[in-house]
């Protein structure tokens, strides 16, 4: 079964909301009014979450896509 790494640059975040608009399940705004990856852990200044679905997969690179700054990165793992 494939795995796949969502990745976030925060600190690079504008808080436009596209990413919590097309894919609430994943992404929620924070209290800083930035975007936040749900159930993500920080490492360095990447917030990180591991998937093991396509259907994650894809709903994700739809939010990346739609990321105005392009900070969100989907990979297979």
């Amino acid at each position: 079964m494939a795995k796949y790494k969502i990745t976030q640059l925060k600190k690079d975040c504008i808080g436009c909301g596209a990413c919590a608009a097309v894919n609430p399940d994943f992404w929620e705004m924070d209290e800083e009014g930035l975007a936040h990856l749900k159930g993500s852990k920080k490492v360095d200044d990447n917030w990180i979450l591991e998937v093991n679905t396509l259907e994650a997969k894809t709903s994700n690179q739809e939010a990346a896509d739609v990321c105005p700054v392009q900070i969100i990165k989907v990979e297979e793992i």
